[in-house]
């Protein structure tokens, strides 16, 4: 009975002892390395070249410390911190792409629709090399939107990469308000409205259940080709309220961070303007972030079939933190799950039935035109004088079978989305 009563208090005695000194030791390491930064930073203050303040060696190890971690982390400055409230609202000055880090590299995942630098022809997965003849190399994410972004109606100049070319080319573009229309329509057929989202913004679903809705009116919707191709996301919260248009119940994502505890699931509710018809969504390498969630969604769910390529991979989840100062931080705190509990990062979304995108043989060269709109090409734009409602219709039936004839995808979308509810009395 002693030794067992020894035993439990020298157990006792040693966890009481080995704890505390596992604590000391580790306030000892961080103490230490927070002296090694303290005398560096005396040092680079003192010797540098160049006159440098301590806020700024201060500020560049917080950008330092935060992108290392991954592409998507990164110091916003009080303007930083601005701007990207002003981007999520949905008007901005400058050339309309969305933009990432690859092994240091800066890439373009996505120019914005009807943006000046789709216009000027670039492309998902561009590597661009020098703004305005600065090496992109080593450049920050945040740097690299300072200097592409600028005052409307003055230009910047890119070297850019090509995906699958060995030449870069010059590319100059003028700055321009990057549009707040998110939503596009167009009558393919009678009953078949083709549905296009660019950017998922504060009015995206809004705009999108209006678009819907106005449809219905002239037509009974018998199907939908959802274009989400080239839409390099944005709000979490719109890509929820936009999966949930076309979900009655169920999981929508989750997200996941460290602790497992914090898991945070985002459901589907049943609504009146709940929209049941078939569905194809059409799916590319532009495709990322809160597209992917809605696609990942609506595949998981067997709500729609999706059509194209790969999607981008994005499926970490940034939150912004204000600092005191009027800075603040973008932090990646966790990842995106399908309902299914897939990880959209670094992975993608794969189509259901895969299409690569052709471009039309008469004009091989021009890939802009693969899903470009225009004002004349939407469903109800002003029109220059008066028509009759018959030539009206006409033309929408023109701008139809154009788009069809030049865009492989909405072709075949349309095709399968019109065979959908047969597909499904087969099984």
């Amino acid at each position: 009975m002693r030794v067992t009563l020894w035993i439990v208090t020298f157990l006792l005695l040693f966890t009481l002892a080995v704890a505390p000194a596992q604590t000391i030791a580790a306030k000892g390491d961080q103490f230490e390395a927070l002296k090694t930064f303290s005398q560096v930073l005396d040092l680079v203050e003192s010797n540098y070249v160049k006159p440098v303040t301590k806020k700024e060696l201060i500020d560049n190890s917080i950008k330092g410390m935060l992108e290392e971690l991954d592409p998507h982390s990164t110091y916003l400055t009080p303007e930083d911190f601005k701007d990207m409230q002003v981007d999520t609202a949905g008007k901005f000055s400058g050339i309309g792409i969305e933009i990432s880090m690859d092994q240091g590299r800066i890439i373009v995942v996505s120019p914005i629709e009807d943006t000046p630098a789709y216009k000027a022809g670039l492309l998902a997965g561009d590597i661009i090399l020098e703004i305005d003849g600065e090496s992109t190399q080593d450049m920050t994410l945040m740097d690299a939107v300072k200097l592409i972004r600028g005052e409307k109606g003055t230009s910047v100049n890119l070297l850019i990469l090509h995906k699958d070319s060995n030449k870069p080319v010059e590319v100059a573009i003028v700055r321009g308000t990057i549009p707040i229309v998110n939503v596009k329509t167009q009558s393919l057929e009678d009953g078949y409205l083709y549905l296009r989202l660019t950017k998922f913004q504060e009015s995206s679903t809004k705009n999108l259940r209006e678009a819907i809705t106005e449809y219905r009116k002239k037509h009974t919707l018998k199907g939908i080709v959802f274009d989400l191709r080239n839409n390099p996301g944005g709000l979490l919260n719109q890509a929820v309220s936009v999966a949930d248009t076309f979900l009655e119940d169920g999981t929508i994502v989750y997200i996941q961070g460290r602790d497992p505890a914090n898991r945070k699931d985002f459901y589907a509710t049943k609504n009146a303007e709940d929209v049941k018809v078939p569905m194809v969504t059409l799916i590319n390498a532009g495709s990322a972030s809160a597209s992917e969630i809605v696609a990942g969604a609506l595949q998981d769910r067997k709500r729609s079939l999706i059509v194209g390529e790969r999607s981008f991979g994005k499926g970490s989840v940034q939150q912004i933190i204000p600092l005191s100062d009027g800075s603040g931080i973008k932090l990646t705190t966790a990842l995106y799950y399908t309902p299914s509990g897939r990880s959209i990062q670094a992975k993608g979304i794969d189509p259901d039935l895969r299409i690569p995108f052709e471009a039309p043989r008469e004009d091989e060269n021009n890939l802009r035109d693969r899903f470009t709109l225009r004002e004349k090409d939407l469903s109800g734009h002003l029109e220059n004088g008066q028509k009759t409602a018959k030539h009206k219709k006409d033309e929408d039936a023109e701008k139809a079978k154009d788009m069809l004839a030049r865009d492989n995808q909405v072709r075949m979308a349309l095709e399968l989305v019109k065979s959908l509810p047969r597909m499904k009395e087969i099984q």
